[in-house]
């Protein structure tokens, strides 16, 4: 079967994708191994930049639940810390509920949703075979790749990044206690980083990133949490005060920050197959909807003829994608790297104490500018959703 464009890969980036495109009535096929709603490993903060354009498609995740967050905590693996508040805002709103609502409406509009795993990407005379499994082949001349921070499509691709040391672990779960809904914290310690914000239902969203060789030194989880992530603090008191809410955390190892091209082997990347921010910047849910917008954009002025080639194309969409986020990606390199390095991290602390700010000017470093809305993007007429 054909499709005017194919997305591998059902997270934010392909589901945003998937709605604008279908929006303006492009044949799209997403292709997603998971049933929704389902959680993920994620910090499930996002910041308002993307909320002009996530409007603009149909969706206000207020309308879900979402938190409205205003300030800001960060503080060092010795527990030194400091508040403000944040230059834009943002929303707290958890993956379950978003993922499944945004695919939801991309439905609505003509979205064909499968529940596939793809194990064969061929382009050959202008054209991509996606094969499936058990649903078989797959046509369109466009294939968007959205398909996480690491998959088996990478591996079989040979990229680069899959070639290069993935240190890190990831770790989440939610949480029910008494916590600021305007808030989110980010707190150090030794060989990584812990998000805490509200979402949705009244649960508090703890995820953390460290260094898998620090975490294997230690028999459990729970140990690890105990005996490093719990010096400080402010994580000793969330964990000891707050109850969990999972049957138990979920996990996702050998996540890299290495270097990924935007465009490879004709398919058009986005999200965290593009490339991935540190945690610490806080911002990788927006890049991954910014940068949704930014290929749906390129492929319908592809398609009206707006762009004259497919390499006209692919060479766009790569340096748009560069302009945008490459700043963004070094900077949060960079902090990430600060605040490893021990007690200079806890001197740059005490710096920002004593000129606070400061702090919105790094914050602002990767963030981006509010996002037009969809109908203001260049886009065609378009359609309404079926009912």
């Amino acid at each position: 079967m054909s499709y005017k464009v194919i997305i591998i890969g059902g997270g934010l980036a392909g589901l945003t994708s998937a709605l604008h495109l279908a929006k303006n009535g492009v044949k799209v096929l997403l292709i997603e191994k998971h049933s929704y709603p389902r959680h993920k490993v994620c910090g499930e903060y996002i910041s308002n930049e993307v909320l002009p354009y996530l409007t603009s498609l149909g969706f206000n995740p207020f309308d879900f639940g979402a938190t409205k967050i205003t300030d800001f905590s960060l503080s060092t693996a010795g527990s030194r810390s400091v508040s403000i508040r944040l230059p834009l805002g943002g929303f707290g709103i958890s993956r379950y509920c978003i993922d499944a609502e945004l695919a939801k409406l991309a439905a609505q509009y003509g979205a064909t949703i499968l529940q596939a795993t793809v194990h064969d990407i061929q382009f050959d005379k202008d054209q991509f075979t996606v094969g499936t499994h058990k649903h078989g082949d797959f046509h369109s001349p466009l294939v968007i790749g959205a398909f996480g921070k690491r998959s088996n499509i990478d591996v079989k691709m040979k990229r680069d990044f899959i070639q290069r040391p993935s240190p890190f672990l990831g770790v989440k779960a939610h949480y029910r206690g008494t916590f600021p809904e305007d808030k989110v914290e980010l707190h150090n310690f030794n060989g990584g980083y812990c998000g805490i914000s509200k979402v949705e239902n009244d649960h508090i969203n703890i995820c953390y990133l460290t260094d898998f060789k620090s975490f294997k030194k230690f028999k459990n989880m729970e140990d690890f949490q105990e005996q490093v992530l719990s010096k400080n603090t402010f994580l000793r008191q969330a964990f000891e005060k707050y109850e969990i809410a999972f049957e138990k955390p979920l996990t996702i190892s050998q996540v890299s920050f290495a270097a990924k091209a935007p465009v490879e082997n004709h398919i058009l990347m986005c999200g965290d197959s593009a490339g991935m921010i540190h945690p610490l910047a806080g911002n990788g849910m927006s890049m991954a909807i910014r940068a949704a917008q930014m290929v749906s954009q390129h492929i319908l002025k592809f398609t009206a003829g707006e762009i004259p080639s497919r390499s006209a194309l692919e060479a766009s969409y790569a340096r748009v994608w560069n302009k945008e986020f490459g700043s963004r990606l070094k900077s949060g390199h960079l902090i990430a790297s600060l605040f490893r390095l021990g007690i200079f991290s806890e001197i740059i602390m005490i710096c920002l104490r004593a000129f606070p700010f400061v702090l919105p000017h790094v914050i602002k470093r990767t963030h981006g500018k509010p996002m037009k809305p969809e109908n203001e993007c260049g886009s065609t007429q378009p359609i309404e959703a079926k009912k």
